[in-house]
């Protein structure tokens, strides 16, 4: 007869060494009492063997046969170490003895003496940990015979505790032996692997019962995480080591693996589907689903296998993965050698069948789809739709559109009708299926075309897969609206999976450069405007809600916005019908506001206000941080009928927002319905809304000289409107004024003033043609003086004054006449100069530089000069040199003066690195030796106040604030210093006086 896995751990390994006669290391001069706890004289009786028993138990593991009574203390001080660490008594000391244990030499005895008598799981835990770290560590002291002991007896142990309670216990010990395996995996022979699953290829086929059953399975499954990159254990070597044992167990064993998981659910499949009640194999077959999951997520390596990709393409499936924006996604390709167990075998048909059998034999428990064996099933479903590449056979894709549409019609049962669904999930049934159910969709959008994946559901319903999404995707809209006050809802979930699969789909629409469908056209205009009347229901009802976790808006922004980026994609399939739809809504909104009476309540409609240009700005732009931005394709392609510019409904949207955001510089008006957060959204809309559609007037040209028929006359339409009739500089100035108004007039309201300089401000002079029409403008002129001379602008923040002056002076360049530009800047940033002069030139700066409203100024006025200075173009590098010149002494000045200020000093520092980055390319000698003595004479000074202040043995540890101003002060030293050394700026013909000493600071 065949040995079993407990005769073979037995019959082989030899001690290493002698057995030790006295306490191991880490006991010693260690008493049970240290621990505050007395040794319980009845635990001893309860546990103690003879000395024989334990002589026999001790054979065959490294380490010998120690004393009785030294194993028995060893014991008790891990049971009452682990006692005190869940009452949280003394755990310091009770963790310095766990800690000993696993770092003690040839800890094997002892802690296999704590798995077999204790009776605390925590001991044994700990006692299986040891076991496993050990080992690790010694592994090139242990002969054969005793790492093949080790294995073997970790395996035993999991084998014979399967009916243990105390399961953490056995999947501890079940990963340690998996741990070793895998050390051992390129030193063991394949004969001897084997052997070791063929024992447990035994205990998996049911032959010793469920439960020797679920430890086979589930020592699997250890194994395969084990071997996976992701979630492998340290061993401290090499990854090419890794790499290797990864690539054997792929070859070798882990088919073989799947097809063991596989048969073990079909032999436990009819005692399951025909038990009244709960059985131990049903617990066997939810961990066998979870290893053929745990299988198909392996990360197979690429094979070279014929494919027709492109009969593939041709039939409407892709040929790469997509990258998702929230969701890990990735092709399962294991390649044509799983085409027999998972294609040809029906398999998947099978894994639908069990499911639907299950589901239907627990239909009347409500709460069934969240037990492990539904979940661990539908999660194989899921992942059964990632199937790709080779495995399916080369026959133009047939078999793998097949494959779709058979999942497809089990899993059209979860999420079908979706208003029923959601009403029993609102009831308090599961909505563990319909979230499953639209991972599936996802799952298989990302794999077809946007028309095959309509085209699935038709062989079935009468509809197509996209409608379908619409609705479902409608349900998930009306959920998180009605559940605003709860963080984590199913409906948030299921929003998320939906809207990524919108994305999926359109976004493969626009790259194809292919209309969807018109019924896939109509599925979206019903569901934007289902979701735009959701939310205008939502936020009209939050209009009078004062908690703040019932606001409706109080959401992250990232958040917000991503969303409604997904919300206008679905929007542009449409936009025929949406972009209409947006227009009425949002001129119905703008003529009941202007007709109502002044004792009638606007709130809850200015909230739908809010909501429609967030929305709105969505739809009409995109977002394109750094790029230029341009009319999203699906608004220059559509609207081929509209001949007239006055009758194309982006243009009358566009000119319908822009004449409600015009009435804010009414002062009457904007009192009473401008609130910061309604100027927010106008003032974002407008950083959009010039950035897209105020293009240059050539781009125009270009598209009228392709064509003036269809989509191509739409398109010239689109990129010239705004220029019409002078309507483009109209908006400019507009701009301005409204800027002034947003930073004059809203003060405090820092979220708004960023928008205003950062968006609004910024985007006005990002292109030329934009900027050379506002420089040349009453408004501008008017900003800039009241920057340059004005104080109503000093009550911005700093980070805000250095962002409006970059703004300001950038403006410059777009100036064509040189002499014009330079009096431009000398005009901006003279006063701010001459200003910072006279603080620091004044009699009595020592006596008021410590007052606040003197340091405030000071802040301000470095803060501006930053920001020119960051703002430098080769036009302006002359004049700017000589405002940096300006200012170099009473940089100086302050330094002095400030030398305890870490906040003045810092600024100084950073305008300095930013004076040189920007100027380093272009200075010739004599602006370099000035340049270069100004920073020696900076260094200096900076040093004789901080040397020895800031100490390397602090670095780890930053002990005070001031601490930690000083490193900011060290960084934006580094950074200058890097800039001084720049090839461009240091040369051999320095004279003496510029070569930079360097002082050892005693820390």
């Amino acid at each position: 007869p065949r040995k079993t896995i407990i005769s073979r751990s037995l019959s082989l390994g030899s001690p290493l060494r002698p057995p030790p006669r006295s306490h191991p290391k880490f006991l010693h001069g260690w008493r049970p009492e240290a621990l505050g706890h007395r040794r319980d004289p009845r635990a001893s009786i309860q546990t103690l063997r003879s000395e024989a028993a334990v002589a026999a138990a001790m054979q065959g593991l490294p380490g010998g046969v120690p004393d009785p009574q030294q194993l028995q203390a060893t014991m008790l001080a891990i049971e009452q170490a682990c006692s005190l660490i869940q009452v949280h008594m003394n755990p310091a000391e009770a963790e310095k003895v766990l800690s000993s244990l696993h770092s003690s030499l040839m800890p094997y005895q002892a802690c296999r003496f704590i798995l077999e008598t204790s009776l605390m799981p925590n001991a044994r835990f700990q006692a299986a940990g040891a076991i496993g770290d050990a080992a690790i560590r010694e592994w090139g002291i242990l002969t054969d015979d005793n790492k093949r002991s080790l294995i073997l007896y970790c395996l035993n142990y999991v084998m014979e505790h399967t009916g243990s309670p105390d399961g953490y216990v056995q999947s501890k010990v079940s990963a340690v032996a998996a741990r070793l395996l895998k050390r051992g995996w390129l030193e063991f022979p394949d004969q001897e692997k084997g052997a070791i699953f063929f024992e447990v290829e035994q205990s998996i086929q049911g032959m010793h019962g469920p439960n020797r059953q679920f430890a086979g399975i589930n020592f699997l499954e250890t194994l395969v995480s084990e071997f996976s990159p992701s979630t492998a254990s340290s061993m401290g070597l090499p990854k090419e080591f890794h790499d290797q044992c990864q690539l054997s167990l792929e070859v070798k064993f882990l088919k073989d693996f799947y097809c063991w998981a596989q048969a073990a659910v079909f032999n436990t499949a009819d005692k399951i589907l025909n038990s009244n009640v709960t059985i131990p194999e049903e617990k066997a077959c939810s961990a066998a689903l979870r290893l053929m999951l745990q299988i198909l997520s392996w990360s197979f390596k690429p094979t070279l296998e014929h494919e027709n990709l492109d009969a593939k393409i041709k039939s409407g499936l892709r040929s790469d993965a997509i990258n998702l924006r929230k969701f890990e996604r990735s092709l399962v390709k294991p390649g044509s050698l799983w085409t027999d167990i998972l294609i040809s075998s029906a398999h998947t048909t099978w894994v639908l069948n069990f499911y639907t059998t299950l589901r239907q034999k627990y239909s009347y428990d409500t709460l069934w789809g969240d037990s492990p064996i539904a979940v661990s099933c539908r999660q194989l479903i899921v992942q059964l739709c990632s199937l790709a590449g080779a495995v399916f056979p080369n026959d133009n894709g047939d078999a793998q559109i097949e494959h779709f549409m058979h999942i497809l019609s089990a899993v059209i049962l979860w999420i079908e009708p979706p208003n029923v669904i959601a009403e029993s999930i609102r009831n308090g049934g599961s909505e563990s299926e319909f979230i499953d159910g639209c991972h599936v969709l996802l799952s298989v959008a990302s794999l077809t075309s946007s028309s095959l994946f309509d085209n699935l559901l038709k062989s079935i319903r009468q509809y197509g897969t996209i409608n379908l999404l619409s609705a479902l995707t409608s349900e998930a809209v009306k959920s998180v609206l009605d559940n605003q006050n709860e963080e984590e809802t199913w409906g948030s979930d299921a929003l998320d999976i939906l809207l990524e699969t919108w994305n999926v789909i359109l976004g493969e629409a626009c790259a194809d450069k292919s209309p969807m469908s018109a019924d896939g056209a109509l599925a979206a205009s019903n569901l934007f405007k289902i979701i735009v009347e959701s939310h205008l229901k939502a936020a009209a009802d939050s209009a009078f809600e004062d908690s703040d976790d019932a606001e409706y808006f109080h959401v992250s922004v990232s958040k917000r916005d991503e969303q409604l980026a997904l919300y206008a994609l679905i929007a542009r399939a449409a936009a025929d019908t949406t972009i209409p739809f947006l227009e009425q809504l949002f001129s119905e909104r703008f003529a009941r506001l202007s007709q109502r009476d002044v004792e009638n309540d606007p709130t809850r409609t200015l909230e739908e206000l809010y909501w429609l240009l967030l929305i709105t700005s969505h739809v009409l732009t995109d977002s394109g941080e750094g790029e230029t931005l341009l009319i999203p394709e699906a608004l220059q392609a559509g609207f081929t009928n509209v001949v007239e510019v006055a009758q194309h409904p982006v243009v009358t949207l566009s000119w319908s927002i822009i004449n409600f955001s015009r009435q804010c510089l009414d002062p009457g008006i904007r009192g009473r319905y401008f609130s910061p957060r309604l100027m927010e959204a106008v003032i974002w809309f407008l950083a959009r809304w010039v950035a897209t559609y105020l293009v240059p007037l050539d781009v125009s040209r270009e598209i009228d000289s392709v064509g003036r028929h269809g989509s191509q006359h739409s398109r010239k339409l689109l990129n010239s409107f705004a220029w019409d009739n002078n309507q483009g500089e109209l908006v400019l100035d507009f701009v301005v004024l409204m800027s002034m108004v947003a930073l004059t007039t809203y003060q405090g309201e820092i979220e708004l003033q960023t928008l205003t300089c950062q968006k609004l401000l910024a985007s006005v002079v990002r292109r030329k043609h934009t900027c050379a029409y506002v420089v040349q403008l009453d408004s501008w002129r008017d900003l800039t003086r009241a920057f340059a001379s004005g104080r109503s602008l000093f009550s911005l923040s700093g980070r805000l004054q250095r962002s409006l002056a970059e703004t300001l002076a950038c403006a410059a360049s777009c100036i064509k006449d040189p002499e014009a530009s330079v009096q431009y800047l000398r005009d901006l940033m003279g006063p701010v100069a001459g200003c910072l002069v006279e603080n620091a030139s004044r009699s009595d700066l020592k006596s008021v530089a410590h007052q606040p409203d003197v340091i405030y100024m000071v802040c301000c006025l470095l803060e501006r000069l930053r920001g020119a200075a960051r703002a430098t173009q080769p036009r302006t590098q002359k004049v700017l040199f000589e405002m940096g010149h300006t200012v170099m002494n009473s940089l100086l000045t302050l330094l002095e003066v400030y030398k305890n200020q870490s906040e003045v000093i810092y600024m100084i520092l950073k305008f300095v690195v930013d004076f040189i980055d920007g100027q380093a390319v272009f200075l010739d000698g004599k602006e370099t030796s000035v340049l270069m003595s100004f920073c020696l004479r900076l260094l200096q000074i900076y040093s004789s106040h901080n040397i020895g202040k800031v100490m390397l043995s602090l670095s780890s540890t930053l002990r005070s604030e001031s601490q930690s101003e000083k490193y900011k002060d060290l960084r934006a030293l580094l950074r200058l210093l890097t800039n001084i050394c720049s090839k461009d700026l240091v040369t051999f013909t320095l004279t003496p006086c510029c070569v930079l000493s360097v002082r050892r600071s005693p820390g």
